[in-house]
């Protein structure tokens, strides 16, 4: 739809540096030195403080932290000196990017509550996809970034609304991306066009701890390929079991998340009937949203030649 202003968003989906000269068309460059996501986050403030008086919107999503992997040195060498032997996680430069990105979100919060708007403002924090593997470890997760399994769709979630949302609790219903949208035309009180499709459902009950909010499952659709190696799949999670359907092999695989978070055991064969319930479920969904389907190449060249 659009934005009414855009400060460093652009067509890469990583910035060639993370240091000024940045080279990205919608933001000057700052002093010499000076870190992009410090740079980003100057101008969220900027922009609370302009529209401090109306409601305003604003989508920040950092490049950090994305690849090229850079860091101020000084936090790098404070994560170099918490490395041991055995750990999982041991970039240093991974988490310093971590670290400043937590920093700016520290500072839009405390903008917020400095302008006296924090308990009329609906902050949601989240990613879109899992840690590259190449970077981070998403243990006990499978996989990562790109992937089928949750190591690449299990994504952090986090919301600050004081006085509807308690502050400390957790929520382990599951929710996805695109309910984010019918959730914020609710809370704004905006309402949707009933002929409009909507894929996605409304978290405000979630977010205000009323009982009943039911649906029966949630879905993804991934009909291409990641450069990371992922291949085309579709998904389903209903309760506690999640189903991936692979495209080019037309095989399932069927987990229980409850008791395997790791996806570790494969349930297909085991549980014959359940895999092609939550089977028929997945196409019955791609067929109600029209989902588009990868269609085999009738070049391709399986010796590359």
């Amino acid at each position: 739809q659009g934005f009414d202003l855009n400060r460093g968003g652009c067509d890469k989906g990583q910035p060639p540096s993370y240091f000024s000269p940045y080279k990205i068309p919608t933001l000057e460059d700052g002093p010499k030195g000076e870190y992009l996501t410090d740079r980003l986050t100057d101008e969220a403030v900027k922009f609370v403080e302009a529209n401090k008086d109306r409601p305003f919107f604003l989508y920040f999503p950092h490049y950090g932290v994305h690849t090229p992997l850079q860091a101020k040195p000084g936090a790098i060498e404070k994560y170099k000196a918490k490395i041991k032997p055995g750990m999982d996680q041991k970039n240093a430069t991974y988490a310093a990017m971590v670290e400043s990105v937590d920093e700016s979100i520290g500072r839009v919060l405390a903008k917020l509550d400095e302008l006296k708007l924090a308990d009329k403002t609906l902050v949601v924090f989240t990613s879109d996809n899992g840690g590259l593997l190449q970077s981070t470890s998403n243990k006990p997760l499978r996989a990562g970034k790109g992937s089928a399994y949750e190591g690449g769709v299990r994504v952090p979630l986090l919301v600050r609304w004081p006085g509807i949302v308690a502050a400390g609790r957790v929520c382990d219903t599951p929710a996805i991306t695109p309910d984010w949208y019918p959730t914020i035309a609710e809370a704004a009180g905006v309402k949707l066009d009933p002929k409009q499709t909507v894929d996605g459902a409304s978290l405000l009950p979630l977010l205000k701890g009323v009982e009943g909010f039911a649906r029966e499952a949630i879905f993804w659709h991934y009909p291409h390929y990641h450069g990371g190696g992922a291949k085309p799949y579709g998904a389903v999670r209903k309760g506690d079991l999640r189903l991936v359907e692979f495209f080019e092999d037309d095989r399932v695989e069927l987990y229980d998340l409850k008791n395997d978070v790791g996806e570790t055991k494969d349930l297909a064969a085991e549980r014959p009937e359940k895999a092609q319930e939550l089977r028929r479920l997945l196409a019955d969904w791609r067929a109600s949203v029209g989902a588009q389907m990868p269609a085999p190449n009738p070049d391709y060249d399986p010796k590359g030649k």
